[in-house]
């Protein structure tokens, strides 16, 4: 992977953030705020990569809200002009996953 949680960290706080159209439709299902979804990425690690997403990699992190419940975020990064981009998030089932980190064989 070519960028870090920091990066991504440091373009929230730089304000240099896209939210994909997909993202805002889902945050807003699952009755998330973007400062929520902001927090969730500054406190905790990227659990999957994906380096060969075009046109940036990109990764999935667990991060949890402010009142502890755990979310999924998908972001990808470019490191030319150092903005982060938020391509999806959800409430992750606890069904599909291991501790929310690890994917169930199903």
């Amino acid at each position: 992977m070519n960028f870090t949680i920091n990066e991504i960290v440091k373009a929230i706080n730089s304000k240099k953030v896209r939210i994909s159209d997909h993202a805002y439709e889902e945050a807003q299902s699952d009755n998330l705020t973007f400062e929520e979804i902001y927090y969730s990425v500054m406190h905790d690690e990227i659990i999957e990569e994906y380096p060969d997403d075009k046109p940036y990699p990109s990764c999935l992190i667990l991060g949890y809200t402010f009142g502890n419940e755990p979310i999924h975020s998908v972001w990808a990064f470019n490191n030319e002009n150092q903005w982060a981009v938020l391509i999806a998030v959800y409430r992750p089932d606890p069904e599909l996953w291991f501790n929310f980190r690890e994917r169930k064989k199903i």
